[in-house]
């Protein structure tokens, strides 16, 4: 398989996980994004609590390159992990949340500037 086509498919399965998760308050709903024309993943949470709407996103990835780009992540235990867990190597995963002149003492890929790698041509 394709490794674009593998890791498409990793990011689905990891976030329709992570929807399956209720908020314990609230009436908050998760809502899922993936496109995968343009390598982008998103997870996001909304609805009420009490009187105060409740919108953000959980999880974003980027499909980069031949990386994720883990854009941003609002979980307890890290995207990252699952990433690993589910056979994706570190060198692979960027964590862009974090500074450039950081994510070297990561562990996992350095990376450059995302808006600088080669991004999928749009039709």
């Amino acid at each position: 398989m394709d490794t674009r086509l593998k890791y498409q498919k990793i990011i689905k399965d990891i976030l329709s996980e992570y929807a399956k998760y209720k908020p314990a308050y609230g009436e908050i709903d998760s809502r899922l994004t993936f496109d995968d024309r343009n390598g982008a993943y998103a997870l996001f949470q909304l609805g009420w609590d009490g009187d105060e709407y409740v919108h953000g996103a959980i999880v974003h990835i980027d499909l980069v390159g031949d990386k994720i780009w883990i854009q941003y992540d609002g979980t307890e235990e890290g995207v990252a992990e699952d990433l690993l867990k589910a056979g994706v190597p570190k060198s692979s995963i960027v964590l862009g949340f974090r500074p450039v002149e950081l994510r070297k003492h990561t562990g996992f890929a350095v990376g450059g500037d995302a808006s600088q790698e080669t991004m999928p041509e749009l039709a």
